[in-house]
């Protein structure tokens, strides 16, 4: 650029821009109810939020798109460690926009041990506000608790860590363990 100074004024803009959009955003944010959803998953089966999360907390991992390098590592993450995961009291998905055929398809390839659901109407995504302009969801990972209200929200997933984060998330909400006495702090 031949004037120096136009890079500092549109980065400025853009982070302008940036602030206002997520702003009007109106995320969702704990203490929120969680949007209800009923989802295909890659294991055959549909899944409903108002249903599993009588049996426990749900943990709702958004994705942009499968079979892609990011997406492959959080995969690979959550089903390398889901045995520390499935520790708690828990139902927990990985989810996109990617049609039911693709999700299911990624799921084979790397022996996903969980369901990733599709949201291919993206109603779903938008209810979540993690819907991109471009179309995909972010990369955002959900909390919700018995009561139908949202825990935390994760928007700085590390896909490295994805599972080992979701345990640490897990252990900090006081979400009940298997064999563990007493009611947990996930809304019950």
């Amino acid at each position: 650029m031949r004037y120096p100074f136009m890079k500092k004024i549109l980065a400025v803009c853009a982070l302008a821009f940036a602030a206002t959009a997520c702003a009007a955003d109106d995320l969702l944010v704990a203490g929120s109810v969680a949007p209800d959803w009923t989802l295909p998953g890659s294991d055959g089966s549909e899944h409903s939020l108002s249903d599993l999360r009588q049996d426990g907390a749900v943990v709702l991992a958004w994705f942009p798109k499968a079979d892609t390098a990011g997406c492959t590592q959080e995969c690979k993450s959550l089903t390398e460690n889901g045995d520390k995961i499935r520790q708690f009291k828990v139902s927990y998905f990985m989810a996109s926009v990617d049609s039911i055929e693709d999700n299911t398809a990624f799921a084979q390839k790397y022996s996903a041990d969980f369901p990733i659901l599709s949201d291919e109407t993206k109603a779903v995504a938008d209810a979540y506000k993690v819907l991109t302009a471009f179309g995909f969801a972010r990369r955002h990972t959900f909390y919700i608790g018995t009561d139908g209200r949202i825990l935390a929200v994760d928007r700085e997933v590390n896909i490295e860590t994805a599972a080992e984060d979701i345990v640490a998330m897990l252990e900090q909400l006081g979400v009940e363990k298997h064999g563990a006495a007493g009611a947990s702090a996930a809304g019950r």
